[in-house]
């Protein structure tokens, strides 16, 4: 089934039917076989999933995660968010997505990088002629990105590689960057207040929540509720993010931290003003979205709510700004890191951040934009400027 719900979509605007059929269905699935041998009695194998959704605006574009139930609906489903999402941000990519289905937890770095190497043979056509370009995701990230690019010997055919073999300054951060940009336009245009008179929830304090949190606080947003798999802790002053931050890089974990235990529910039920959720899909469903008390929700993580807690907190009438929309930072790096490794330019960390900036705020005003006159939501507004653009290059194409 369709991320996006195209009935919903045609009370405001009209397109081609033709449209509809090609969008609601991905146009390449592919169920890859992956087996190493590591001795003469041992060896390991895992079933890998490719998908491309979409790749009317440009080469696949999406991460490889790595994870023991990840399936074949997972990934297009997160596919197709790349779709709409690079198609709202306006970025030259289509949606693309991989799964390899094994826990890398077990693994020595040695036996990991030796398994994505057979990944690569299976996949080195379509790297080498550009037509799918992975990036790091749940469980993968710049070291494994490196090693396949130590296959390829081709700069651009991956992204998210370390800074010291290609990779962008400032990748690291861009996805956080995003979603604290968006917060803040959030606060100001929403709730029309200045950050420095809003406190913020995050649930998640990985890569995404981490940097999201350090770049709210520098905004001026109080950020009283942080969590991770540990649970959570709660400090009505507000967190020193960067201390924070140096305490999770040398125990892994928020525990320890000093600030009151609550568990991630009890984060989500807290009254702040802004409420995060850059963790796990489907945080929010509809039986605690009932308790949640922020005033507005950016969603940090692809697919925070279920489509039931979404049309529930909508009902509400609490704004939510969508995941193509406040977490697409990452994917606008790419895209820089991409035509920096085609060209071979060079470029600074703050030339990065201000692109994702630039990026993610037009975005944001052709979103806004689409709500005030379709007197809409956000989500649904996002997604009609993305079918904008995604018809517009469906017609250019010939494809309808």
């Amino acid at each position: 089934m369709s991320a996006v719900d195209f009935d919903h979509l045609s009370k405001y605007m009209k397109y081609s039917p033709a449209a509809r059929d090609i969008l609601q269905e991905p146009e390449r699935e592919t169920k890859i076989q992956l087996r190493l041998k590591l001795s003469e009695t041992e060896s390991i194998s895992a079933e890998s999933y490719v998908v491309y959704h979409c790749t009317v605006r440009g080469p696949a574009k999406g991460g490889i995660r790595m994870a023991p139930n990840v399936t074949m609906e997972e990934v297009g489903r997160l596919a197709e968010l790349m779709t709409w999402k690079t198609a709202l941000v306006k970025i030259p990519f289509g949606g693309g997505k991989s799964g390899i289905r094994i826990d890398p937890s077990p693994l020595t770095s040695f036996i990991k990088a030796a398994f994505l190497k057979e990944w690569v043979a299976q996949m080195r056509r379509d790297l080498e002629k550009g037509v799918y370009v992975p990036a790091p995701d749940m469980n993968s990230g710049p070291t494994d990105m490196a090693v396949i690019f130590g296959e390829m010997h081709i700069p651009e055919c991956v992204t998210g590689k370390p800074i010291g073999v290609g990779g962008l300054p400032g990748r690291l951060e861009a996805t956080g960057r995003g979603v604290a940009t968006i917060t803040r336009l959030a606060a100001e245009q929403v709730l029309k207040q200045s950050p420095k008179d809003l406190t913020v929830a995050i649930q998640g304090f990985g890569n995404v929540g981490s940097f999201t949190a350090m770049y709210c606080q520098e905004m001026g947003f109080k950020v009283v509720a942080i969590s991770d798999v540990t649970g959570g802790l709660h400090n009505p002053q507000g967190f020193d993010i960067p201390r924070l931050m140096r305490h999770v890089k040398e125990a892994k974990f928020i525990e320890g931290f000093p600030g009151t235990k609550i568990t991630n529910e009890e984060l989500l039920k807290l009254p702040v003003d802004m409420l995060i959720p850059a963790a796990a899909e489907d945080a929010i469903t509809e039986q605690n979205c009932r308790w949640v008390q922020a005033k507005v929700i950016i969603e940090g993580a692809n697919g925070p709510l279920t489509p039931a807690a979404d049309h529930m907190m909508r009902e509400r009438g609490v704004p939510i700004v969508p995941d193509i929309l406040a977490n697409a930072g990452g994917v606008s790096a790419s895209y820089v890191e991409w035509h920096v490794s085609k060209s071979g330019a060079m470029t600074t960390k703050e030339e990065v951040l201000k692109s994702v900036d630039n990026k993610l705020e037009d975005a944001w005003n052709r979103m806004r934009a689409a709500v005030s006159s379709c007197k809409c939501d956000m989500r649904t507004g996002a997604e009609l400027v993305a079918l904008d653009e995604l018809q517009t290059a469906l017609r250019d194409r010939n494809w309808i």
